[in-house]
């Protein structure tokens, strides 16, 4: 009826962890399970109508039920017993063997009745758990549309290769990573990169596996495929989060292992004040450990899927549990608070100059610069579709900016004391630009055009994010290699007050220790190399999924996405696990303990004590399993194969 509680050597309760977790395995409703349930309903039945026959005819018929329908029970007591684990399969054996030894067979049989029931239960509850996970394990498709000689054949998920072209149908989930070669579409992206609108894909846009194609027919260059996609990486993740074992699930065995002797402790008290069989049987029955060593493993199995539907992966249940008590989150700027990269965030141009004259100036003098401020400006003006002239003379001034010759004019692209150099005046907002940017000042022929102001910008959710770690009191650090003046500038824009900039890697990993041997628990959010040391001394660590290769390899959980809001969304979610698993803790000790006292008073008989230990591990497992998202993993999976093959079957 539940996971055996450890209280054994380490050996044992390692051991144990492994071979007694009910959710390694499906569960199913058998008929074996069914019939035992019916058989031993029928003989409490038999037992009631024959309660006026000879003691003989109720013993055969009481005798024969409990053992063919405690059997079960009572070889798992066994088995735990000689592994030196005490188990409610123990305690509820006791007390069907004690019943009917005295002659209460229709009370061993009622009590053997709601254990049944519990058990199947109980199974159907964590079965759901399984089965949001195996939908998820299915999620991508067994096979696909593939263009090989120029005709679309259905092939087999296993035998697509990379540099293969995928056809993908409106509707049809896609079951790749790779570059879109032909056609255009909205692709639905929210499942890998929690994106709430879908994404326009067009002949060069990458597109992830396990996300929906809405409108167009799509052609896509396969890139990775199975285990190597951003898909298969959350599968992966899930699974191997699915089999390891948080420290609070160690504690919840304990603790089941603690009713289990305080009840037996409890009855035999009774019994010794009482003399009292029926109270003493009633007090052993009504204390149940199954809402925290079933519960447990289920709520941390429903935290780390919804994760997974989010395109979070979760690399073991202790993660989640650290991130729950996670007091402090250290964030690093470039990549994760910003886009990381240059680019133009403003002008500010002269009366009677348009924005583009600026821009198009600028970038007709930059177009042979190798600086990050001059790419910045071209890239904005190819991006805006302004024609860019050839300069046709070039000289660069350290320090100041550049001068060139364009169409005949002398341009001036640099800050204020190259524009002082050649007696040109700028405007006096033209430096009213916070730290975190750079400006660029641009002039014409000795006349002031106007500023282009140059930043990395920072992502549109991160200040959102900032502000709700602040609601949730959690303790928010920037730590940067950047220049101090940068690194306040978008602290302040954040709302982020502890800042601490030009750190090299070694400098912000000793930071991260200091912080832990101050008594933080400490997640650190980081996408570069440079990140790398930091996230695996950190409590925990959260590698954003677009950055480098060893921050997500090191990460103790991967945001699959750019998107910080996915963060708060996990913190979240682990914060309510974390409650429900304590909510289930302290729930079964107050339950079990009024229950106890209810029974040992008399109150409560045999059969009614087995009603409250079934209804009460119920509703603690129930709880639990609010935690567990609702997949429909058949949703995405209407490919309308017959419709593409028929569409694109004929040669290119």
């Amino acid at each position: 009826m539940m996971r055996p509680a450890q209280t054994g050597t380490d050996d044992s309760r390692a051991k144990s962890a492994t071979e007694g977790d009910r959710l390694d395995q499906p569960h199913t409703v058998r008929w074996a399970d069914l019939v035992r349930i019916a058989l031993v309903a029928l003989a409490a039945i038999a037992i009631r109508l024959l309660s006026g026959e000879p003691m003989l005819w109720l013993g055969l018929v009481g005798v024969g039920a409990v053992i063919g329908g405690g059997w079960q029970i009572f070889r798992e007591a066994a088995e735990n017993l000689l592994a030196r684990r005490m188990t409610m399969e123990l305690s509820m054996s006791i007390a069907i063997i004690a019943a009917a030894a005295i002659g209460e067979f229709l009370t061993a049989l009622v009590v053997t009745l709601f254990v049944l029931v519990a058990e199947v239960l109980e199974n159907l509850t964590v079965d759901r758990g399984r089965r949001a996970i195996r939908d998820l394990l299915d999620f991508l498709p067994n096979s696909m549309l593939v263009r090989r000689e120029g005709v679309a054949v259905e092939t087999p998920a296993e035998k697509v290769r990379r540099g293969d072209a995928v056809l993908v149908n409106a509707g049809a989930l896609v079951p790749v990573d790779g570059i879109v070669i032909k056609g255009h579409s909205l692709v639905d992206q929210a499942r890998i990169t929690g994106e709430s609108v879908p994404v326009k894909k067009v002949a060069g846009s990458n597109v992830y596996a396990g996300t929906i194609n809405q409108t167009g027919v799509l052609e896509i260059k396969v890139e990775r495929v199975g285990r190597d996609t951003s898909c298969g990486r959350i599968l992966e993740g899930v699974e191997q989060a699915e089999h390891s074992r948080a420290p609070v699930q160690r504690l919840a065995d304990r603790l089941a292992g603690y009713i289990v002797y305080f009840a037996i402790a409890s009855a035999l008290l009774t019994f010794a004040v009482s003399r009292d069989v029926r109270s003493t049987i009633a007090v052993v029955i009504v204390a149940g450990a199954c809402g925290v060593a079933a519960g447990t493993p289920l709520a941390l199995l429903g935290g780390i899927a919804r994760a997974a539907r989010l395109g979070v992966i979760i690399k073991g249940a202790r993660y989640l549990e650290i991130l729950a008590r996670s007091n402090t989150v250290v964030l690093d700027k470039t990549g994760t608070l910003t886009f990381g990269g240059t680019q133009v965030r403003s002008v500010m141009r002269a009366p009677g100059v348009t924005e583009d004259q600026v821009i198009a100036t600028a970038a007709a003098a930059e177009l042979r610069s190798e600086h990050p401020l001059g790419k910045a400006i071209v890239a904005h003006a190819l991006a805006a579709g302004l024609q860019i002239d050839e300069p046709e003379q070039f000289d660069h001034s350290p320090g100041c900016g550049i001068l060139a010759s364009v169409r005949g004019s002398r341009i001036l692209v640099g800050n204020r004391a190259l524009m002082t150099a050649y007696a040109v005046q700028p405007l006096e907002t033209a430096e009213q630009v916070t730290g975190a940017d750079s400006h660029v000042m641009v002039a014409r022929d000795g006349h002031f055009l106007g500023t282009i102001v140059i930043g990395d910008i920072v992502r549109p959710e991160a200040k959102q994010a900032i502000a709700s770690l602040r609601q949730m009191g959690v303790r928010t650090i920037l730590l940067t290699g950047d220049r101090r003046e940068v690194a306040n500038g978008v602290g302040a824009r954040l709302g982020i007050h502890e800042i601490e900039a030009e750190l090299l890697p070694e400098a912000k990993l000793a930071r991260i220790k200091q912080l832990i041997m101050e008594g933080n628990t400490v997640a650190m959010v980081g996408d570069g190399i440079n990140d790398a040391p930091s996230l695996a001394e950190a409590s925990v660590g959260i590698a954003i999924g677009s950055g480098a290769e060893a921050a997500r390899e090191i990460g103790d959980v991967v945001l699959l996405g750019n998107d910080l809001a996915k963060f708060i969304e996990i913190l979240w979610i682990a914060r309510w696990t974390r409650r429900t698993i304590w909510q289930n803790f302290f729930g079964t000790i107050a339950v079990d303990t009024a229950g106890i006292c209810l029974a040992a008073s008399g109150i409560l008989g045999p059969t009614l004590a087995a009603f409250f230990h079934v209804a009460s591990e119920m509703l603690f497992i129930l709880n639990s399993a609010r935690l567990l998202p609702r997949f429909n993993s058949r949703a995405g999976r209407q490919t309308s194969l017959e419709a593409a093959g028929k569409l694109l079957e004929r040669p290119v």
